[in-house]
């Protein structure tokens, strides 16, 4: 803990505002508190990127939006579409799901191609990319496959879950992409992370980002711990 500063954490901090039935207001709110907050990253859906652009414009936080969200079973042009329109209306980073289906039945051509067709839009613009695998679903091997693909293409981030599937992150998964990765990309937990020791124990094991809806609850008790 005390490596890490109260401003460095905030900054590691996806706040993800992703349930279907959030509204303008609900973004508002939310990106009101991440710029009062310090928190580094507001992760919005697609259709509140403009929105969420606007509000947080000339501050720290920046805006991450979520593609082919929560399934990752749209096709790859689809998906790399998605990204662009994103990046136009203002986004800094991209959040995709990876095709948990194709990576189980083991086309990891499959993988490559659409890993490489959302990480070059990515990086034509300059944003920042993360990979969704939804480890909850997968073998350890298949998380390792998903792991060797990321490191030919060289997205930015590998990320554990979306937060909508049967489970969230957890340290032997974070331990596990961490090592299958070896440097070469950076890692995201993200899903279940609701409290401050759940996330010192995702960044203790190598996470680089934490994704979350309860950015007030663990900046509430990091404050407290580390007075304001």
């Amino acid at each position: 803990m005390s490596e890490f500063t109260k401003e460095q954490i905030a900054k590691m901090m996806d706040h993800a505002v992703l349930k279907p039935a959030m509204t303008d207001d609900d973004i508002r709110k939310n990106a009101k508190m991440c710029v009062e907050r310090g928190v580094g990253d507001l992760c919005v859906r697609p259709s509140d990127t403009k929105l969420a652009a606007e509000l947080v414009k000339g501050t720290g936080t920046t805006v991450a939006v979520v593609v082919g969200f929560p399934h990752g079973t749209s096709r790859p042009e689809v998906k790399a579409l998605e990204a662009r329109l994103a990046i136009e209306d203002g986004a800094d980073e991209i959040d995709y799901v990876l095709n948990v289906g194709k990576l189980r039945s083991g086309d990891l051509d499959y993988i490559e191609d659409e890993m490489r067709a959302i990480v070059e839009v990515c990086r034509e613009h300059g944003v920042t990319s993360k990979v969704i695998l939804e480890t909850c679903y997968l073998t350890d091997e298949e998380k390792k496959a998903a792991c060797a693909v990321a490191v030919k293409v060289l997205p930015d981030f590998v990320k554990t879950s979306t937060g909508f599937g049967d489970g969230g992150a957890t340290v032997a998964d974070v331990l596990l992409m961490k090592e299958a990765v070896d440097g070469k990309v950076r890692i995201k937990a993200s899903g279940g992370i609701r409290d401050l020791r759940t996330t010192l124990e995702m960044i203790e094991a190598g996470a680089e980002r934490i994704g979350t809806s309860y950015s007030v609850d663990i900046m509430g008790e990091l404050e407290k711990m580390m007075g304001k």
